[in-house]
């Protein structure tokens, strides 16, 4: 008898749900993740950091996207901000659903606040990220101390880590150090000032 596999049964189920507005779903590290989208801070840090990197990279060949899933081996995730070539329809699954993690070249994530969902971006999605050979992965955590910028680089899928690991306070700008967005400066205009 063949029976399809833990990620097949997954990505069917994620494929048939039908989510409320307001409610994304996730396969990460074989599980489905149900979260609801961001709060007011957290959407405007997206907002400032989509207006910013969104003009960074005008008139270039790479251009910030969001709201769409990015799947990659039967995982699918929704980052909020994620840079991709301005002609992505070379990179559309098969079946429409998303784009193909190999199209994608620095995701951006902002926390929510809560266990589940701190782990979920720090853990879970740095893994995933990692393990897809995302070239950078960057989060901004309001949650961390007093909130900090955390730039992971040259991704190890084998490990499912990173071997570039840069965190700075708010307060303190970081520069994208390679890449599409090679140069972009993440500092208060995006994040707010240094709290506490």
């Amino acid at each position: 008898m063949n029976r399809p596999g833990l990620d097949e049964v997954l990505w069917q189920a994620w494929k048939a749900m039908e989510l409320p507005e307001g409610y994304r779903a996730e396969i990460i590290e074989g599980v489905i993740e149900v979260s609801p989208t961001g709060r007011f801070s957290h959407s405007q840090i997206v907002f400032m950091l989509r207006e910013a990197l969104g003009e960074f990279l005008k008139g270039g060949d790479f251009a910030t996207r969001n709201g769409t899933n990015v799947i990659h081996e039967s995982r699918v995730w929704v980052p909020d901000l994620f840079v991709v070539a301005t002609d992505p329809e070379r990179y559309v699954t098969d079946d429409g659903i998303g784009l193909t993690a190999g199209a994608v070249r620095a995701i951006f994530e902002v926390t929510s606040p809560g266990k589940r969902s701190l782990a979920r971006d720090r853990v879970g999605k740095r893994r995933e990220y990692a393990r897809a050979g995302i070239p950078i992965y960057v989060i901004i955590d309001d949650y961390d101390v007093q909130g900090a910028v955390t730039v992971f680089t040259r991704p190890r899928p084998d490990k499912a880590d990173w071997e570039d690991i840069h965190r700075v306070p708010y307060g303190t700008e970081v520069t994208i150090p390679e890449g599409p967005a090679k140069g972009f400066v993440i500092g208060e205009t995006i994040t707010g000032p240094k709290r506490g």
